[in-house]
């Protein structure tokens, strides 16, 4: 038998409407009858109807996680979103919110997806997990003043944006710093995106090391394209690189398999760092030497900053770095007194 919001009222004595107010926190019922209320509903094994309570509210209780498209075998095998969405989805838990996830193969697709959940009200609030130079998502919700956070640095409207991130330079530069402190002169920057401010940032940060180290700088190792895998031997035969710092952890698994094929050992003729610390680093070995973003705080407090400014208590153009770790394992050869 259905138990209802008039039977949890009757036998606590109080009228219909206060149980209402109950279920929705109103300030006008005291601690002492929301404690009654609340023992009365645990008795009858009450279960308030969440989406009754949130339209009530005027909200949806949901926030929509919005994916960057998933265009590449890579992209869609990244641990990187399944772990910040768990994170997201134990914040958003704590607050009494789910989460609803926007995702596409294009951006066009993608916006479409984003405008409907919108439009429709299907959620609060949105939680950006990419920025992207080509990114109409994020156009959308800025022109229509829609909440929202941002994993990831935007590349404009900065002092509108609320946005968690990492330090993705200095994450560049620590890495090159590592393998230089190795030894290692002849360095590569290798990348399978030109168009995320990941890359950018973290390139900034390999120039940087290299520059102040008064080494020479080669181009970022652009990996898009068939051509580039096969003119891989020949570049690591021209710049005589024994290094390379990669762009995340599952495209570095895939250029140490490529390495190998050309007939380099990992890290013995040629030493790999990257980026995440996902699980793919300690799948096979060597272990990947790994700089850790904390991808959990990431999500945790890129929900945190959506709550507070749905519950308008953020001001606009707020920026959140979560610290790193670099992680030690067994792909950078220190060439230190070879």
């Amino acid at each position: 038998m259905t138990i209802t919001v008039k039977d949890v009222a009757k036998k606590a004595g109080v009228a219909t409407s206060t149980v209402s107010r109950v279920i929705n926190d109103h300030p006008s019922i005291s601690d002492a009858t929301k404690k009654k209320v609340f023992k009365v509903m645990e008795e009858m094994g009450y279960v308030p109807n969440i989406a009754a309570r949130n339209l009530g509210k005027r909200s949806s209780g949901a926030v929509g996680v919005i994916l960057p498209p998933l265009d590449s075998r890579e992209r869609m095998g990244n641990p990187f979103y399944l772990e910040i969405i768990e994170s997201i989805n134990a914040e958003a838990r704590k607050h009494d919110m789910t989460t609803a996830i926007a995702t596409a193969q294009s951006f066009d697709t993608l916006l479409e997806n984003v405008q409907l959940m919108h439009r429709q009200k299907q959620v609060d609030g949105f939680i950006l997990l990419y920025s992207d130079k080509d990114d109409p998502v994020i156009d959308y919700l800025v022109e229509n003043h829609v909440p929202f956070s941002l994993i990831g640095q935007p590349y404009t409207n900065e002092e509108k944006v609320i946005y968690v991130d990492n330090d993705n330079q200095l994450l560049g530069k620590h890495a090159t710093d590592f393998l230089i402190e190795n030894g290692h002169k002849n360095i590569l920057f290798i990348t399978n995106t030109t168009h995320e401010n990941i890359y950018y940032e973290r390139y900034f940060g390999y120039q940087k090391a290299m520059m102040v180290a008064g080494l020479t700088m080669f181009p970022s190792v652009d990996m898009e394209s068939p051509e580039a895998y096969v003119a891989f031997e020949d570049l690591l035969k021209e710049t005589k690189a024994t290094a390379a710092v990669v762009i995340d952890d599952i495209f570095a698994m895939r250029m140490i398999q490529l390495a190998q094929m050309y007939g380099y050992r990992v890290p013995d003729d040629f030493s790999v760092i990257s980026f995440n610390n996902s699980i793919y680093s300690t799948l096979v070995h060597p272990y990947l030497t790994s700089i850790d973003i904390d991808i959990a705080e990431l999500g945790k407090m890129g929900m945190q900053k959506l709550i507070d400014t749905l519950q308008q208590k953020e001001p606009t153009g707020v920026r959140l770095v979560i610290p790193h770790q670099l992680i030690k394992r067994e792909t950078v050869l220190d060439l230190n007194g070879i």
